[in-house]
């Protein structure tokens, strides 16, 4: 019997996505992981499905897309891998409706909710807010309109959504306090910076983070959770707030976005030596930080597969009835260095 991609995921390590990018030659992917994939496919006779881009519906489908933060850095690769969905579910005969909002504001996500249900969508993926607005429109959209859910990037509780795309966000924060008591020796005060406390993916990252602090690091302190709005101005302010009115800060966390402030805040402070410093998402400025040694480590969490992995599952859900397998469909947690960045 052939195998599957489950099992080349399962015995390479990896997620389904990589193994998806590795066998189609789409997207990013490490030369060396690639390699391994290719090698286990071949070992365990994968033969590849014939491809469906013939496939017509019987009449065009709508998916609707809806973002959060459209401007934010973080959305470049989301935003490329939607790009890429769309191109290839429009000669499958389907036509992605995008909503893209630059607030986590919940009057906003639900004007775009109400504007593509006028549109008449057949199924809907979202970057949910977390709001019982959202929480109750989304659940009605499933269990009254009919309407396939799913979310990315971030989650929402309590509703029916078929599954979720994107990192264990809880797990990543945990993976992150690890990194941080290994970069600190597991002392001093660590100072969090959030973009938005209305959003879901930063809030688990918070709790996995002080979680683990609390459960493994005694001799270590949460000196504060700052909200910044992902804006690297706000970054810079609450670091040389903290920074002056605090002494042994051996760390900085930062969530989301506004990387950017965190070199013009050690610039402005003129320190000899820097805390340990631990961001996300992998793009230019934080790939440049990283290698100039103003951060130690990068978490990447595979944009570009969240916003191309959430409309192909709906697509197959309307075109061939192919429901999720899992609940949650992770990303995988990746950690950068400057040593191992390209």
């Amino acid at each position: 019997m052939a195998g599957t991609i489950q099992q080349i995921a399962e015995m390479a390590g990896v997620s389904r996505g990589t193994v998806d990018r590795a066998l189609n030659d789409r997207g990013r992917i490490n030369p060396e992981v690639k390699e391994r994939i290719l090698h286990i496919a071949n070992e365990i006779g994968y033969v590849p499905r014939k491809k469906t881009g013939t496939v017509k519906a019987k009449r065009q489908m709508k998916i609707g897309v809806v973002t959060q933060l459209a401007k934010a850095s973080f959305m470049v690769e989301i935003n490329r891998g939607i790009a890429e969905a769309e191109k290839e579910l429009a000669q499958r005969g389907v036509e992605l409706c995008i909503k893209p909002i630059e607030s986590v504001d919940e009057e906003e996500q639900l004007e775009a909710i109400e504007e593509l249900q006028k549109e008449k969508i057949d199924a809907l993926a979202i970057m949910p807010v977390e709001s019982e607005r959202v929480r109750q429109k989304l659940n009605g959209l499933i269990e009254r309109a009919g309407i396939p859910v799913v979310t990315f990037n971030a989650d929402i509780v309590g509703t029916s959504r078929s599954c979720f795309v994107g990192m264990d966000n809880k797990k990543s924060g945990q993976t992150a306090a690890g990194l941080m008591g290994m970069l600190t020796g597991g002392r001093g005060k660590v100072l969090i910076i959030t973009g938005f406390f209305s959003n879901n993916a930063n809030s688990n990252r918070v709790d996995g983070f002080i979680e683990t602090i609390k459960q493994n690091y005694k001799d270590m302190e949460v000196a504060g959770v700052f909200g910044s709005y992902d804006d690297a101005a706000e970054v810079e302010r609450i670091i040389v707030n903290v920074m002056t009115s605090l002494a042994d800060i051996s760390g900085i966390f930062v969530v989301s976005g506004g990387q950017a402030g965190i070199e013009r805040a050690f610039d402005s402070l003129n320190l000899q030596d820097r805390p340990k410093v631990i961001v996300y998402d992998l793009i230019p400025k934080t790939v440049r930080a990283l290698k100039q040694g103003v951060v130690d480590f990068l978490i990447d969490q595979e944009g570009y597969e969240q916003g191309y992995r959430a409309p192909m599952l709906l697509a197959d859900m309307l075109l061939r009835g192919q429901r999720p397998v899992q609940e949650f469909i992770y990303t995988d947690i990746s950690i950068k260095t400057r040593y191992n960045i390209v």
